[in-house]
């Protein structure tokens, strides 16, 4: 078992298994809000977590109700509590994420500006990667300051279908 997933395992008392249009995701919960949002095989995935499947929890299956709509096109963001575990940086990272408005992009660089550490390009990017809760939180909007598809932990595939997505809602 690795660090997070034994740290999820403590932290958390549910998860599911969802189906996507862009695959299978884990949603796992706290009992304050979403801890994670992650695809199948995607990079930073917890792995198997020893926590029981539930289908009936409400916070969960809200979770998974949202989801269906966004990939449906009838919804834009999400309205979801959010348990995310990371260091502050990364926190404040994450939270200008959600900023990001649904069919916009922005630049690693950019988004270091916004947080008032322009220099921070690297750890910013390393941020961005470790997000938790992909989808939910949108790291697919953050591009190379060139505008390039540069990584994303669920795969650069993904990430195109996810903009592409956005931008025909």
């Amino acid at each position: 078992m690795n660090a997070l997933s034994q740290s999820l395992n403590e932290r958390c008392i549910a998860q599911r298994q969802v189906d996507t249009p862009l695959g299978r995701v884990c949603i796992a919960r706290t009992e304050r809000g979403l801890a994670g949002l992650w695809f199948e095989g995607q990079k930073h995935h917890p792995g198997a977590l020893d926590l029981p499947d539930r289908d009936d929890d409400p916070l969960l299956a809200e979770a998974a109700r949202q989801l269906a709509q966004y990939f449906a096109g009838e919804r834009r963001d999400f309205d979801l509590p959010l348990d995310l575990q990371g260091t502050p940086f990364q926190q404040s990272v994450w939270k200008a994420l959600t900023r990001i408005p649904p069919g916009r992009t922005c630049s690693y660089g950019a988004l270091a500006r916004e947080l008032g550490t322009p220099s921070a390009v690297r750890a910013v990017g390393a941020a961005v990667g470790r997000n938790p809760a992909c989808v939910l939180v949108p790291c697919h909007r953050v591009l190379g300051q060139d505008g390039s598809l540069t990584g994303y932990a669920g795969g650069v595939e993904r990430k195109r279908a996810l903009l592409a997505h956005e931008a025909r809602s």
